[in-house]
Parts: structure tokens; C-alpha cells; sequence
């Protein structure tokens, strides 16, 4: 169970880090990855 936690947390940041990287200015990307910061540690949290 708790790799399954792990691994979508993974994913998440993965994806968001590929968000980041494909976006136009360092603005957006830095609120990207700062969502998928906040958004990942309420994964961890609630534990799913």
C-alpha cells in the first residue's frame, strides 16, 4: 500500500515537472511546481 502512495506521488511530480519545463516563462513554471508541491504533500498526508 504504501509504495502504491509513493508511486502516485511520483507520477504527480513527474508530470508536473514536465508541465513546468514545457511552459513559455519561469513564472508558470515556478506555480507549477509549487501547486504540485502542496498538492503532493496532501498526498502524502491523507495518505492517498
Amino acid at each position: 500500500m504504501e509504495n502504491e502512495l509513493y508511486k502516485k506521488m511520483y507520477y504527480h511530480l513527474f508530470n508536473a515537472v514536465t508541465d513546468a519545463i514545457r511552459t513559455e516563462t519561469k513564472q508558470v513554471a515556478d506555480e507549477i511546481l509549487k501547486q504540485a508541491q502542496i498538492e503532493t504533500e496532501e498526498i502524502y498526508i491523507n495518505g492517498k
